[in-house]
This record gives C-alpha cells, structure tokens and sequence, in this order.
C-alpha cells in the first residue's frame, strides 16, 4: 500500500484524482452513523479544549468560544479525527483508511477542523514542518486542503467556501493554542504559534455567530 501523500508525490499531475478520491472515503465516513456508547464525542473532547483556553483568552473571546463550540449540534457521525493523505492508501486499486485510533462522533465541522492543522496550520509559521510531516511541499498541502473542502461542500462558491473554512479555523487554531501552551510554550516557535493562534481566534470570533453548517 502506498499513501495519498507518497501518491501526490510522485504524480503530481494527478493530485485532482487523488483528492477526489480521498473527498469520496471522507464523505463515506461521515455518511456513516455511529452508537455514541462505542466511541468518544468530539464535541465534549472540544469542549475541554475550550476551557483550558479560559485562562488564556480575553474573557469575552473565552466565553464566545466555549458557547460557539457548546451549541454546535450533536450528531452521531463518524469522525476519523486525523484524516489527512497520510492516513489514507491505495493497494491494488482499493482505498484504505488507516491509524483508527482517532475514531469519535460528531459534527463534520470537527474533522475540518482537524484537516486544517495537518494541511494548513501546523506548518503556517514554518513550512518544514509540513514538509517533515506529509512530505509534500507547503503549497501542495494548502491546495489539498482548499480542493478537499471545496469538492467536500460540493460548490464553486468562493463566499461559502471560505464561511465554512472559517468555522473550522475556530477550532483548529484553538486546538493548536491548546497544544502548543501545554507542549511549546517556552520555545521562540512556541511563543510566536501562540501569538499566531491568538491574533487568528481574536479576528475569527469577532465574525463567526455559529460554527454549524
């Protein structure tokens, strides 16, 4: 088996197929409801999130936060939580989803949350980290992640388009907050990611009302 991102590698030419193909499992995925008792809730896992961020945030983007991510409605979808052209291969023609481990319920709006990091976010500051990480160059993995999402919400609409990727910025970039505070915080990347993270959650709440869609 060969993964997406080694595919991409060497076919670049052939990066549209790809996506597709990885778009079509991802729809398949949340197509698919799940018992809440065999699995965790995303949404409760992004509460916790939020919370942490509590003592991190002004106290009126803390609070926006928190209710932006508490009243986004319960689904029992099924969320791979870690989906991106690494976890996904090809073998003899048949598309696989591998690292499981990750398996939740919830809102889709969680899993493009967590697409942006691996394609967009993690390596925003420095694009060696996703280099390292996808083995793909940093402008690839910003195209997947703009024709995923696109192909995802299945329009050419650049305004909506950009509303949704902006409700999973909100998550995302609380997400790496969280991360980086507990894991980097004395680091010069550390304190320039939680400055980035800081600047990004600051102007994405003073626009977004509801992070559903």
């Amino acid at each position: 088996a060969k993964s997406f991102s080694k595919l991409i590698k060497a076919e670049p030419e052939n990066t549209d197929y790809y996506v597709g193909l990885f778009v079509e499992l991802l729809k398949q995925i949340h197509s698919t409801e799940v018992n809440p008792e065999d699995m965790p809730d995303m949404k409760e896992t992004a509460l916790g999130w939020a919370d942490f961020l509590k003592d991190y945030l002004p106290e009126n983007e803390a609070k926006k936060l928190y209710d932006l991510v508490d009243a986004v409605p319960d689904r029992h979808t099924m969320i791979h939580g870690d989906y991106h052209t690494n976890n996904v291969e090809m073998q003899n023609g048949e598309v696989l989803l591998i690292d499981m481990d990750t398996l939740s319920y919830g809102h889709p709006v969680f899993e493009l949350a967590s697409m942006f990091l691996g394609f967009v976010a993690f390596g925003e500051l420095d694009h060696d980290i996703t280099v390292k990480f996808m083995g793909l160059p940093y402008e690839t993995t910003k195209y997947i992640w703009k024709k995923a999402i696109t192909l995802y919400l299945n329009t050419d609409n650049e305004d909506k388009v950009k509303e949704v990727e902006e409700k999973a910025q909100v998550i995302g970039y609380a997400r790496l907050l969280r991360r980086t505070i507990r894991r980097e915080a004395d680091t010069e990347h550390g304190k320039k990611q939680i400055a980035l993270c800081k600047e990004k959650l600051s102007d994405l709440l003073k626009r977004t009302d509801s992070l559903a869609f």
